[in-house]
């Protein structure tokens, strides 16, 4: 489970640029819970993802995971504890390494390592399933180097990569914003098939109401750095587009974004 306690972050304190990005959130993650986090622009939600990544940290409160506090931890030893996927494909993924290597880097992560990235015969093989599931072809290409491949198949493959390990957070930022819709719609619906087979906690974040809907048990709406509607099991499943427009418009926070999607 992962606890934020009265989260609060303020970026460029005391200039006339300040900006209150999180204003005293509290939130449990439950094991299992797959959430989908949705707001407008600057409304937060990306900052609380940092924020629990350990890209930015917080002013004041305190961040738990099971029994482990995250709180003034640095990104990099947080990282054996997440999975993450960036709204940039080119992100997530090493360019110049071929993609088996790439999955050897993801599953040796938090392990100590030698200066060799010889992959094994018997790694190659639990590679070459793993990438099947995928459906993208991309297991007769291990060799290829990751930056020969298409936006989608980068972002498939850093999920892949993301989840090798069975996180105990899964962080979804936007992960599907920079793809087109029919490969916005492989990617969830491989985002779903993952966390639902291994049974993982997942955090996405997502400007598309529909998106924000249909995946997940549990929704979370955030305004101007706080947390204003968190809903789950049937009363979410009964959501309709039209109720969080209903819900964005009393607060004036709907965009044209969030209308097209």
């Amino acid at each position: 489970m992962l606890k934020l306690t009265n989260i609060t972050k303020t970026f460029n304190p005391g200039t006339i640029t300040e900006k209150r990005a999180i204003r005293g959130v509290d939130l449990e993650i439950e094991d299992g819970d797959f959430i989908t986090v949705i707001g407008g622009n600057g409304a937060g939600k990306s900052t609380l993802l940092n924020i629990i990544a350990g890209v930015h940290y917080t002013d004041s409160g305190s961040i738990f995971l099971d029994d482990i506090e995250l709180t003034g931890r640095p990104e990099f030893e947080r990282a054996k504890y997440l999975g993450r996927v960036f709204q940039d494909p080119m992100l997530g993924t090493a360019a110049s390494m071929s993609i088996e290597e790439n999955l050897a880097m993801a599953m040796r992560r938090g392990k100590r390592r030698g200066l060799s990235w010889y992959v094994k015969a018997e790694e190659k093989e639990i590679y070459r399933q793993k990438l099947a599931l995928l459906d993208l072809g991309l297991e007769k290409r291990m060799n290829a180097k990751v930056g020969l491949l298409s936006g989608g198949q980068r972002q498939a493959l850093t999920l892949l990569m993301s989840t090798l390990q069975k996180p105990k957070l899964l962080l979804l930022d936007e992960h599907t914003a920079a793809l087109d819709p029919k490969t916005a719609k492989k990617v969830l619906e491989l985002t779903e098939e993952f966390v639902s087979r291994d049974n993982l906690t997942a955090f996405m974040v997502t400007h598309n109401m529909k998106d924000a809907i249909r995946y997940g048990n549990r929704l979370i709406m955030m305004m101007d750095g706080k947390v204003v509607y968190d809903v789950r099991g049937e009363e979410k499943k009964n959501l309709k587009v039209e109720d969080l427009l209903a819900k964005f418009s009393v607060a004036g926070e709907m965009n044209d974004k969030m209308i097209l999607s």
